[in-house]
């Protein structure tokens, strides 16, 4: 952020080139206190012809700074996102660089704007926004507060409009909603960034979104093509292996009586619990049928009330040990050109190379 005052520390001011000569530009604050001036009105305003109600000189001087506040806020509302690809991650000050890397800094300069286009990485976006949302809201600054709600507005959108993967979006805002009534309710024992007038109208947002997505119809498709249900019992069943949450099982299952009598397959939720939960698990929750058959349905949604499920991914952001460097990996760019994402001074990059988690990326800025 620049200075606006005379301070040492300052760029200077800026110029420009006129036929005339050099002319040096007027900041923000120049002109807002130009127009401001332009406004007064000599020690008193009336605001009501009925009762004649003035303003004294200090409610006079309130305004008028409202007035800025309300005019830089105008001029800010769009994002200020640097759409870097990777950034470095430095934990304390050194002779090369002054001062660390927080997370909101990094939320803020890191391309997640883009990142939520793909359908590779919009699941780790989506999950990373909710475990910002349940721990560490109050810790973001207020540009990257900012940023985190235009991410979820673009989120929102996406969904509206494409109709993929509404579930997550309202687990999300769930999550988002319930964080934002505890902190507004306890203003003064939490610390909130901002106006608490504008965490209510974020919370009003996110009802007003979570209200949309309630509404959300799924719009059938006319196709005379091959359709899924067209496929083979076998095909059907393998594609129901692939899937690693089980609410997509039960939601694929409604579709057709066929794909619902899969869905049920024992076997199938067997091996949906082996994936996610150890052995030693299996045996603190058992939960046996009359007939004395275990229930895998029922033990893999009682496993997941206790045990972190494990998870998945299509793409993560990445870390590389050597450099210290959070990066974004472009596999073709990495296939194509042999681009690592950053620029790595090791000399086997793809052995510093770690994928980043979600909680992982949180536990990185904490110090």
């Amino acid at each position: 952020m620049p200075f606006l005052g005379q301070d040492w520390r300052s760029p200077g001011w800026s110029w420009i080139k006129t036929e005339d000569g050099w002319k040096r530009c007027e900041s923000c604050s120049q002109k807002l206190e130009r127009e401001n001036n332009h406004c007064n009105i000599n020690h008193s305003i009336i605001l009501n012809s009925e009762d004649g109600e003035i303003f004294n000189n200090e409610e006079h001087e309130y305004a008028s700074k409202k007035r800025k506040k309300d005019h830089f806020r105008n001029d800010t509302n769009t994002q200020s996102f640097y759409r870097e690809k990777w950034i470095y991650v430095h934990k304390e000050s050194t002779k090369e660089r002054h001062g660390y890397c927080t997370l909101g800094e990094a939320f803020n300069r890191l391309d997640f704007s883009s990142a939520i286009q793909d359908i590779r990485r919009f699941n780790y976006v989506v999950k990373l926004l909710q475990l910002i949302a349940k721990s560490q809201l109050t810790s973001l600054s207020g540009v990257a507060q900012k940023n985190y709600f235009n991410i979820l507005d673009k989120i929102v959108q996406k969904v509206l409009d494409d109709h993929h993967n509404p579930r997550l979006i309202k687990d999300l805002l769930q999550d988002l909603s319930s964080t934002l009534c505890i902190l507004i309710r306890g203003v003064g024992k939490s610390v909130l960034v901002g106006n608490i007038n504008i965490w209510i109208c974020r919370l009003e947002t996110i009802l007003a979104w979570q209200q949309q997505l309630q509404d959300l119809q799924m719009t059938k498709q006319v196709n005379n093509g091959l359709t899924l249900s067209d496929l083979p019992l076998h095909m059907l069943n393998n594609i129901l292996y692939r899937f690693s949450d089980g609410w997509d099982i039960i939601t694929l299952g409604q579709v057709t009586p066929t794909l619902y009598m899969l869905s049920e397959d024992r076997q199938l939720w067997k091996k949906l619990c082996q994936y996610h939960f150890a052995e030693k698990q299996f045996c603190r929750h058992l939960i046996l049928s009359e007939k004395g058959h275990i229930e895998w349905k029922l033990m893999y949604f009682a496993l997941r009330k206790h045990y972190p499920a494990k998870e998945q991914y299509g793409d993560t952001l990445h870390f590389c040990r050597h450099c210290s460097i959070l990066f974004w990996k472009d596999y073709h760019l990495a296939l194509l050109f042999k681009d690592s994402g950053h620029p790595c001074t090791a000399a086997d990059p793809d052995s510093c190379f770690t994928p980043v988690s979600p909680q992982h990326f949180i536990d990185l800025f904490k110090f």
